[in-house]
């Protein structure tokens, strides 16, 4: 099942930029997701267990070396990827 997930990352210090790139640079390099950057969250896209296993991964990592950031994430079970949004109308 493809999955679509959006994703926000507040490390709650003085030096939160670089954790932030960091991550969304480590979630670009993996197999199999889709990585887009927006400017206030990150999309990822791609089947369910390939998005969990890397979101899982690199979230544990990141929570390893600064335990008090704070991610917020949202999934929808379809590919949203390709889907373009003219807006209410």
């Amino acid at each position: 099942m493809k999955i679509s997930v959006d994703i926000s990352m507040y490390p709650l210090n003085e030096d939160y930029c670089q954790p932030i790139i960091d991550f969304i640079e480590a979630m670009e390099e993996q197999p199999k997701v889709s990585v887009q950057r927006n400017s206030m969250s990150t999309h990822i896209y791609g089947e369910f267990a390939d998005v969990m296993r890397a979101m899982s991964s690199e979230i544990e990592q990141v929570l390893e070396k600064l335990p008090t950031t704070v991610f917020v994430i949202k999934l929808i079970g379809t590919d949203r990827e390709k889907v373009n949004y003219r807006g209410c109308e």
